[in-house]
């Protein structure tokens, strides 16, 4: 499978003016051929290719004076861009004809974006020096931050500047079969939510970091500076990088925890199972900025190719499986609780329930792993009696919801 490794660049000043010349050149490509597309459609003429739109808005284009600075960067930049522009085309009509999720048609890119990238394949004969440096054509050896070695030889490198003003390069490498761990006996469920980031099938409970909550403070300081700076000013810019990165330091920091948690989890384990949850509606709801700040959608996609490159399995179940609602031990449905029921016990069977590691339990199960809930926290109760010994009928429980 194809990965993708980041690692942090240091340019000088003069990359940095380079890097700056690439990002406009590979913007202006982009937005000129979107342009020549859309004049197209709304005089009725036929969509333009890639190689017509490369032969007008790169090769003609540097003839002119108007565009005769497009030379002064590598020509598979500009290439690359105008597959960017193809890919984007390709991604909006594929969700009109139902092939994957809906997504807007392509817009033209804004000379003040704070985040800006080009890409550089083979051809552009980029290298990897002696020393430890990025060669990049016509921007120089750029200094790296080599956290770990790659598996194999990249096959392209993106550059990558965020809105914080950080500077990253991206390597796409192949990996091959030797990365798959040896097969091991544990199959976990896991369940998902906000008063724990994860708890376990085995019982286990992972508390949630909440790292945006506890950096609120800071951003909400970082912020009224921001709103205070005159628009357009130099203090204004500064203040707003200064608020990028707060909110980078908490994205990175929930990002670290993820890899950390998935990886453990894949290492540990044959089989994992999570339910399909609904991240999008939860995110329109009083418990957006809880949801967001959890990133469940992101830990998934983690558990999701690290079981793949590792030869685990994973498994995703549906989201309208009531965990919650049927008992572990017994199988028993015992109706919906509402959410400030966090133990209850089983009107069938009496077993007294945590309602966290009962979901993850019914969750691997749902799945078809052989988990048990022997290391769960459930005990047996004293069962009621039944109408006919007892004598008198129970209070009717209202309906609520899951």
């Amino acid at each position: 499978m194809q990965l993708r490794y980041g690692f942090r660049l240091y340019p000088s000043a003069g990359q940095r003016t380079a890097l700056a010349r690439a990002f406009r050149c590979a913007r202006v490509v982009y937005n000129d051929a979107l342009r020549a597309r859309e004049t197209a459609r709304a005089e009725g003429l036929p969509f333009p290719k890639s190689g017509d739109l490369s032969k007008t808005v790169i090769t003609r284009a540097k003839q002119t004076p108007e565009r005769a600075w497009l030379g002064e960067v590598s020509a598979v930049v500009l290439q690359q861009s105008l597959k960017d522009l193809d890919a984007a085309y390709r991604n909006f009509f594929d969700g009109l004809k139902g092939r994957r999720p809906r997504m807007g048609a392509p817009r033209y890119k804004s000379r003040k974006g704070t985040r800006q990238a080009v890409r550089f394949t083979a051809n552009a004969r980029w290298s990897i020096t002696r020393g430890g440096k990025l060669r990049l054509p016509k921007i120089g050896d750029v200094r790296v931050k080599w956290s770990r070695a790659l598996p194999s030889v990249p096959s392209t490198v993106t550059v990558v500047k965020d809105s914080a003003g950080r500077y990253f390069a991206s390597f796409v490498v192949e990996t091959g079969p030797e990365e798959v761990l040896p097969e091991t006996t544990p199959e976990l469920g896991i369940d998902l939510g906000l008063g724990h980031f994860a708890v376990l099938s085995d019982g286990t409970k992972i508390d949630s970091p909440r790292f945006l909550r506890r950096a609120e403070k800071r951003l909400k300081k970082a912020q009224r500076s921001l709103c205070r700076k005159e628009k357009g000013s130099k203090n204004r810019d500064k203040a707003r990088i200064r608020v990028a990165r707060a909110h980078a330091r908490v994205a990175d920091a929930r990002r670290e925890f993820h890899h950390q948690l998935s990886t453990k989890l894949i290492r540990e384990n044959q089989a994992i199972a999570v339910e399909d949850l609904a991240v999008k509606g939860l995110a329109r709801t009083r418990l957006a900025k809880s949801v967001h700040d959890a990133g469940w959608s992101a830990f998934v996609a983690m558990l999701e190719y690290k079981a793949a490159r590792y030869g685990r399995v994973f498994v995703r179940i549906g989201r309208f499986e009531p965990t919650s609602q049927v008992c572990s031990q017994c199988g028993v449905k015992d109706g919906a609780k509402p959410l400030h029921v966090r133990v209850w016990a089983c009107r069938a069977c009496g077993a007294v329930l945590d309602r966290d590691i009962n979901a993850a339990v019914n969750v691997a199960r749902a799945a078809g792993l052989a988990v048990t809930a022997c290391r769960a926290q459930v005990r047996r109760a004293s069962v009621p009696a039944p109408r006919s010994e007892a004598g008198t009928h129970p209070t009717p429980q209202p309906a609520t919801a899951r």
